[in-house]
């Protein structure tokens, strides 16, 4: 082969390479979400809070993605919400294809004691949340508890749906921090189970609901006063609880409220959606921006408030990553004393 000749070959082979490159390269994020179909992993069971939002969200999201795809949400409880979570890290596409909306505590299980826990929270894709949640303890209203002094005289039993789920590591908290004497019946599917087992008298309340869900999925419990909260425990009182105590105006001493902090950091991550590690810079930015403009679209907070779900308070992808990353940095000592929380040795 002369010499002009095996140049012309190399610049042949040349081009056929960056042909077969090109197009998965060059493809725009619309390009890739068009006539697509993107699953949303709902970390909960079919009629729970977590479930209702992610419908709600699937609803409204396409219309602000390039490409406008078609969003389906898809049930996953199990394992406290962990499950959903080993999905997302392990097994899920990372092409930007697959969304999770997820319970806020299973991020920290693995740093919190949960050696079975196969994800790393710290190199999730986080994209935002529609509001800091707040947990309150609920109690059904035949339940001789009216207050938080009721619930440190007598004993009082809770639902949960796990050993190391968020119900059974608050109950356990509050009962190591105010002194209550809840009794954690674990074992129930998610919270549907739980409200129903507490229409039945099977248990007295549940030690752990986001208002938001109670509000969306039992829009009547409060009005009606089938239920009441006598505790509320998120990162700041609610205004649409007025009365109901604050759990860190009740906790004595700076480390027990620097451990309270610590242990329901969570919390303000809200209901976070994230994707797999790994989504291409484009289109991560892209779905940030695209949650950013779902949850400020007056169509979707109509649809938020008539399913009671709130939407006050949206934060980004970046400030879920630095709640993450400065949960995982905290002192020892104090991780020491949640990790003890969380296998009911506290």
């Amino acid at each position: 082969m002369s010499m002009v000749g095996y140049r012309t070959w190399l610049l042949v082979r040349a081009a056929v390479a960056v042909a077969a490159l090109t197009p998965a390269q060059a493809q725009t994020v619309e390009e890739f979400y068009r006539g697509k179909t993107v699953n949303i992993i709902v970390g909960g069971s079919p009629g729970g809070g977590f479930d209702t939002l992610a419908r709600v969200i699937a609803r409204h999201i396409g219309n602000h993605i390039p490409g406008r795809p078609t969003l389906v949400a898809r049930n996953m409880p199990g394992a406290g919400g962990t499950q959903a979570l080993d999905y997302m890290f392990n097994s899920a596409e990372k092409d930007g294809s697959v969304l999770g909306l997820v319970n806020n505590t299973p991020p920290f299980v693995p740093l919190f004691g949960g050696s079975a826990a196969r994800y790393d929270a710290t190199k999730f894709s986080w994209l935002g949340t529609p509001s800091v949640e707040s947990p309150v303890v609920l109690m059904w209203h035949s339940a001789p508890i009216d207050t938080v002094d009721d619930l440190r005289r007598r004993e009082t039993t809770v639902g949960a749906s796990g050993a190391a789920s968020a119900q059974a590591t608050y109950a356990r908290l509050i009962n190591a921090t105010l002194g209550t004497k809840m009794k954690i019946v674990s074992g129930y599917k998610g919270q549907t189970e739980i409200f129903i087992a507490m229409e039945r008298g099977e248990i007295d309340g549940y030690p752990s609901v986001f208002y938001s869900s109670l509000t969306s999925t039992r829009p009547t419990w409060l009005p009606e006063k089938l239920a009441k909260v006598v505790l509320q425990y998120g990162p700041e009182p609610l205004k649409e609880l007025p009365g109901v105590p604050w759990a860190l105006d009740l906790v004595s001493g700076a480390a027990d409220k620097q451990f309270f902090r610590a242990a329901t950091a969570a919390n303000a991550l809200g209901r976070p959606l994230l994707m797999p590690p790994g989504v291409p810079a484009d289109r991560l930015a892209a779905m940030r921006k695209a949650l950013r403009d779902t949850f400020a679209d007056p169509a979707f907070i109509a649809a938020a408030d008539k399913t009671g779900l709130l939407v006050n308070a949206p934060r980004g992808g970046e400030e879920l990553e630095a709640v993450v990353r400065d949960t995982y940095a905290m002192p020892e000592a104090v991780l020491k004393r949640v990790r003890e929380i969380e296998k009911g040795e506290n």
